[in-house]
């Protein structure tokens, strides 16, 4: 018998959580340098360069700054996206004239990721621009951009609240959801398809597919997911982290300078790490969520 849906709309929002947690935690210095290669892409010469110069410079713990607002963002965001993703499965369902609990295509569950990513940009975005803050204020203020830069996620949020007030941590929304909207798109149909591929080749049901298909898996809806977005998220991170500055232009304006004054391949500088981050990060994401999802079903069964 299937829960109920407060109590299933629980256990997703648990188990995204925890998806979220195990995603920041390998990932996070790929990520620090992809956001200092995309805000700043002719201060390095490479991926190489970049984490090598942030480790000499910081130490490890500058290519963990900014891990506090990353794991609020990630925890926040997959807790609320995989909650969503599963009310979004129900609305599939209700559109596509299903019976509750029948099991959706592939195609279906990618655009019930897709839709279920709207939500999750609400609470991601805040909690993003703080991190792309706090990951590239050592170039910030390197480049004269700004004077000095605040050191903690307090001081960041304290700076944003004095100088734009709590509207001030949307800026970028609209270009997050423009990414998110398509990315969760690949992301939930490239994870869905890569299972139903492993579990045909193994002849087994796609949750007993085994831990590293199913990290592959996750690895390869995240590749996708990069792959569809990437330029659309360098031009968010150039509104977060330049606003620090002053007023920033929107999403259009923003992408039309950067191609204009640094080519199409700035839009891409970053893409390195980004995809080597994609498949531990992604993985440890759905081996985390899928695990501790079976197991509170099964707990509940019990």
């Amino acid at each position: 018998m299937a829960p109920h849906p407060v109590v299933q709309a629980a256990i997703d929002l648990s188990a995204g959580a925890l998806g979220g947690t195990a995603c920041v935690m390998s990932g996070q210095p790929f990520d620090t340098a992809k956001v200092k290669m995309q805000t700043f892409p002719t201060m390095y010469r490479g991926f190489l360069d970049c984490f090598i110069s942030t480790y000499r410079e910081e130490g490890l713990r500058g290519l963990y700054r900014g891990t506090s607002p990353a794991l609020l963002a990630n925890i926040a965001e997959n807790s609320v996206l995989f909650m969503s993703y599963g009310f979004c499965q129900e609305a599939v369902r209700l559109v596509s004239g299903q019976r509750q609990g029948h099991k959706l295509s592939d195609l279906q569950k990618a655009c019930a990721g897709s839709v279920a990513s709207i939500f999750s940009s609400m609470v991601l975005c805040p909690t993003e621009l703080v991190k792309c803050r706090l990951q590239a204020m050592r170039e910030m203020e390197a480049s004269g951009k700004i004077a000095s830069g605040q050191k903690t996620a307090w001081s960041v949020v304290r700076a944003v609240l004095r100088t734009d007030g709590p509207l001030g941590f949307y800026q970028g929304l609209s270009t997050t959801i423009v990414r998110e909207v398509p990315g969760y798109f690949c992301f939930f149909g490239a994870y869905e398809l890569c299972r139903t591929a492993f579990a045909t080749y193994l002849g087994r049901a796609k949750d007993d597919i085994g831990v590293v298909p199913l990290m592959f898996s996750g690895g390869f809806g995240g590749a996708c997911l990069w792959l569809a977005v990437y330029p659309i998220d360098c031009v968010k991170s150039r509104i977060q982290v330049h606003s620090l500055a002053g007023r920033q232009v929107g999403f259009l304006q923003t992408l039309v300078g950067i191609v204009r004054a640094e080519g199409v391949a700035a839009l891409y500088s970053g893409l390195t790490p980004t995809m080597i981050r994609t498949f531990p990060a992604n993985g440890a994401l759905f081996l985390a969520y899928e695990l501790s999802r079976k197991a509170m079903m099964q707990h509940l069964a019990t």
